[in-house]
């Protein structure tokens, strides 16, 4: 698949730099240019081809959801264990109407969603470069797509079965939206960014304060700030409102997991998380720095036209920002590939392009040229795809991108035999406590009770251990290990017992341990499995 993402890059980088002029200038040249950058898109998200761990949490919910049991993690027991209940829900609408697979439907929903928004990041630049000269320049638009497919973080994240791809698409609706002056299509938008990912309520609170700020000068009436209120309200107060009285509270535990940590400690872990990304992203940083330089060299508009091009684009730089921020705060992620950075290399994209075209560089309000110059008509596409390319090759060659990524598509893999042995073997109803909830607990099966330890602390495993008397406890977050290990968890020492268990024609291990009322016979029904073969420990 490398060689593959090459050669599409390569048929993307020759087709757009030789073709500009017609892609500019005829909307079929256009629509090939556009339809190459979605194949470029699709080959690099099929490079990656991972679902991630914590979509398999969401799965689950959904199962239960197709089930009939409602959005649990288990049945009967109302806890919010998610932060994407939009993304929820449209994965279990194919389940639940038509019995489709879940895994399969959540990678093809979020690739569409991925190819969605290279399309939205082409549609928004021209939006904002005809808002700003009057006129739409569509070619400007595919610069922005290319560099939106080249995206490291949101191609591995494409199938990956998370939020990801719908809430980058979301952003980039929103944005197109006021760039359309359709304040309550955005106000609907961002709603649904509230409801894919917590870091939402950030574009919430930006895009009212930019839009009160517009009304107040004079760019908006007063009722389009309202209008996007309301539009957003229409979906948003009657999801608050269920979330209060179907959980009973406010907060998502996911939300108040990382105020355990101190501080001082999220800080730090967050700034790590972020030099990593900007290490990978140095292109795309640039990309920022380019879209402030060229705001900054023209201060103020022309014509409000372009006064209000140039203030939108402003505003998707403190999105990034915002987000950056956000991010930081909470300390980062432990996933590959910056997971939680990922909208912001598309963001720096199209701010960059619609800086640059509505800053005076490229774009005048005056009537354009017939003949463009070629060296400035070639600039925007020329390190379009050269900045594409270079994301290319982080996604190929940094450790956190695509080897990464396989390593842990190697773990789900074993966490997913893990559940199924467990599903296979254990009597419906047992408790089982696992320290990686994802895989495992939906490939487990629904009959199980899942209960998911946070970090491996001892705090936390005993109350696990007082509180719900798990059967089996299964503390591993990578699957197999390479040897027996026979040490048991200080958490379980008093009231479990270790048993190991080898994997057939493998040289793989896996420690589990059982509660000791129930430890013969647990060992006896996982030993029937003709996977797994239970190994005593030495005495």
């Amino acid at each position: 698949m490398v060689i593959a993402l090459v050669v599409a890059w390569l048929l993307v980088a020759v087709f757009v730099l030789v073709a500009w002029p017609k892609i500019s200038a005829d909307k079929t040249w256009r629509a090939f240019a556009l339809m190459l950058t979605l194949g470029f898109s699709l080959v690099h998200q099929l490079m990656f081809s991972t679902i991630a761990e914590d979509a398999y949490i969401t799965f689950r919910y959904v199962q239960n959801i197709a089930d009939g049991n409602g959005p649990v993690f288990n049945p009967g027991e109302r806890i919010e264990g998610y932060a994407n209940f939009l993304w929820m829900i449209v994965v279990a609408l194919p389940k639940a109407a038509f019995g489709a697979d879940i895994e399969t439907s959540a990678v093809v929903l979020g690739v569409l969603a991925t190819l969605g928004a290279v399309l939205l990041a082409h549609v928004t630049v021209n939006r904002v470069v005809a808002r700003a000269a009057g006129e739409a320049r569509p070619a400007s638009g595919v610069a922005a797509a290319v560099l939106v497919a080249g995206a490291g973080g949101l191609a591995a994240y494409g199938g990956s079965g998370t939020e990801t791809p719908l809430f980058v698409l979301l952003v980039f609706g929103v944005f197109a939206s006021l760039a359309a002056r359709r304040p309550v299509v955005a106000g609907v938008l961002v709603a649904f960014a509230m409801m894919t990912r917590p870091a939402g309520f950030l574009l919430a609170v930006l895009v009212g304060i930019w839009l009160a700020a517009a009304a107040s000068r004079g760019r908006y009436t007063w009722w389009s700030p309202v209008g996007w209120l309301l539009g957003g309200l229409v979906f948003a107060a009657p999801w608050i409102a269920w979330r209060v009285t179907y959980y009973d509270h406010v907060l998502p535990p996911s939300a108040v997991i990382p105020f355990d940590v101190g501080l001082s400690a999220r800080i730090d872990g967050g700034w790590r998380y972020l030099s990593g990304f900007s290490l990978a992203h140095q292109g795309f940083l640039l990309l920022g720095l380019i879209a402030v330089v060229a705001l900054l060299l023209r201060r103020t508009g022309r014509t409000p036209h372009e006064a209000e091009a140039r203030s939108l684009t402003w505003l998707m730089l403190a999105t990034a920002v915002a987000l950056t921020g956000f991010v930081v705060f909470f300390g980062g992620d432990a996933g590959p590939a910056w997971r939680l950075l990922a909208p912001i290399p598309p963001l720096l994209s199209v701010a960059a392009v619609s800086a640059v075209l509505v800053s005076g560089v490229l774009v005048s309000t005056a009537k354009p040229s017939p003949r463009p110059r070629p060296p400035v008509q070639r600039l925007v596409p020329a390190a379009a795809v050269a900045l594409s390319g270079l994301a290319v090759l982080v996604s190929v060659f940094s450790p956190e991108m695509l080897a990464r990524v396989r390593a842990w598509h190697d773990h789900g893999a074993q966490m997913e035999e893990i559940g199924r042995w467990l599903d296979g073997h254990l009597p419906p109803g047992s408790v089982v406590s696992t320290s990686a909830p994802g895989v495992l607990s939906y490939h487990a099966g629904t009959q199980l009770q899942i209960v998911g330890v946070r970090g491996q602390t001892e705090e936390e495993g005993e109350v696990v251990v007082s509180r719900r008397h798990p059967t089996i406890a299964v503390i591993t977050d990578s699957g197999y290990s390479a040897k027996q290990t026979c040490v048991i968890d200080p958490a379980y020492a008093a009231r479990y017992r270790v048993a190991t268990f080898a994997r057939e024609g493998t040289s793989s291990w896996i420690t589990v341990f059982l509660r000791a009322d129930v430890e013969r016979a647990v060992t006896s029904a996982l030993d029937r499995s003709l996977d797994f073969r239970h190994v005593p420990c030495p005495s």
